[in-house]
């Protein structure tokens, strides 16, 4: 069972909310007239009116304004890593209904390059983060360890061996897409999904740095428009087994 953060929050700001207003416009004047010389507030409403204006607060954050998310996996290895904390931008593709999800206010789409968290399509309960890859109407094509986006190689020049933290025997490449440069880490001699794809209207095609371990597009299909959740901007907590990267806190995210 997946955690819908975002509904309890909804639903605590709510009943906390109600019950103030209640005990403020109806039950304290009963209070007030019936004995002057006792107006104590309930211990349940001493609560309500202490986590309201916090639940309040942060479900307005969370929901329009930045959200915090957990790298779990190694498939946005080495941009991301097991461990980090990051910060989405709620308001960079839209202004979006908290729990609904509805676009309230169009925004700026998404481009190239830019790294995306979305409702993972076959189960939108669960959050995913890639990269953009494809924009609606291209033509991707990945064969032989080799991206193409509308009949053009994307290109790449290889850094070193990889030596960080969650993977083994892999080779560091910088990919320029568009104008986004980024590191993708590819194994020799590893077989990962291939293909050419058509990218439909209101859809995008999204990869995962870690191209050789990572299920996306190219395993289940595009990001409808309606399943995006924001823009990851920065990571501001790296916490794994070893303890705290320093080095990584603040660092933004390209």
């Amino acid at each position: 069972m997946n955690f819908d953060f975002a509904f309890y929050l909804f639903m605590g700001s709510l009943i906390t909310g109600l019950i103030w207003a209640f005990d403020k416009w109806y039950l304290l004047p009963k209070r007030q007239a019936n004995d002057i010389g006792n107006t104590k507030e309930p211990l349940v409403v001493e609560y309500a009116r202490s986590f309201f204006p916090v639940l309040a607060i942060v479900f307005l954050l969370r929901g329009f304004i930045v959200e915090p998310f957990r790298i779990p996996s190694g498939s946005m290895i080495p941009t991301l890593n097991i461990g980090d904390f990051i910060l989405v931008s709620k308001s960079s593709y839209g202004v979006r209904l908290p729990v609904l999800n509805k676009l309230v206010i169009g925004n700026a789409k998404p481009e190239r390059g830019d790294v995306v968290v979305f409702r993972y399509p076959p189960e939108p309960s669960v959050d995913y983060i890639k990269r953009v890859i494809g924009l609606p109407g291209d033509r991707v094509v990945y064969r032989e360890k080799v991206l193409y986006v509308n009949d053009k190689p994307v290109s790449r020049t290889f850094v070193s061996q990889y030596t960080g933290p969650g993977e083994i025997r892999a080779n560091e490449h910088q990919e320029l897409l568009a104008d986004v440069k980024h590191n993708i880490l590819l194994k020799p001699g590893y077989l990962s999904p291939e293909g050419e794809y058509q990218v439909p209207a209101g859809h995008y095609f999204v990869m995962g740095d870690n191209r050789d371990n990572s299920r996306d597009s190219r395993v289940w299909g595009t990001v409808p428009d309606e399943n995006l959740v924001g823009k990851a901007v920065m990571i501001w907590m790296n916490w794994s087994d070893d303890g705290i990267d320093w080095k990584r806190l603040g660092n933004m995210i390209e």
